[in-house]
């Protein structure tokens, strides 16, 4: 299952490292593609939408679905 998330609040390569890897450390994710252009995260995989987004926030990022 495919899922594209809203990112605010990137604004360099080292933001879309960090939101990536935020992303990927939550359980169900099978890959993550971050777009620090289109201010968007999809990711792959059947984790809840809701820990995605908490996730971001957590790493200090406004995200929502």
């Amino acid at each position: 299952m495919s899922q594209t998330i809203t990112v605010d609040g990137m604004s360099c390569e080292h933001c879309e490292q960090s939101v990536e890897e935020a992303l990927a450390s939550v359980q169900g994710v099978q890959s993550v593609e971050v777009d620090l252009d289109a201010a968007q995260a999809t990711i792959e995989g059947d984790a809840a939408t809701q820990d995605l987004v908490s996730a971001v926030d957590e790493a200090g990022y406004d995200a929502s679905a």
